[in-house]
Order: structure tokens, then C-alpha cells, then sequence
């Protein structure tokens, strides 16, 4: 079960950087949030998803 837990939080940590590259913000910006999803997958998305930067692009 907890490899399912991992897989989840991939899939989601890859959606979340994928929408953070198609967003207007600056380059540094980017990479800071980026960065944060990498160090800190769970906590990282978590914050990301309240606070941080959105794609213009929807599904």
C-alpha cells in the first residue's frame, strides 16, 4: 500500500511542476518552486497548491 502512496505523490509532484513551467512568472520564481516540490514532495505540494503559482492552461 505505501508504494501506492509514492506513486500518487509522483504522479502529482510531476503534474504540479508541469503546471509551474506554464506559468508567467519570473525564471527564479520557477526554479524556487521547483525546488520545493523536489526537497519536500508531500509538504511542497500541499503549499504549492494554495500558494503558488497556476498554469493559464487547464484540462
Amino acid at each position: 500500500m505505501g508504494w501506492l502512496f509514492s506513486v500518487i505523490i509522483f504522479v502529482l509532484d510531476v503534474w504540479a511542476i508541469a503546471q509551474i513551467i506554464n506559468t508567467n512568472v519570473s525564471t527564479k520564481a520557477k526554479i524556487l518552486w521547483i525546488l520545493l516540490i523536489v526537497i519536500l514532495p508531500v509538504l511542497g505540494l500541499i503549499i504549492w497548491y494554495f500558494a503558488g503559482p497556476k498554469s493559464n492552461v487547464r484540462l
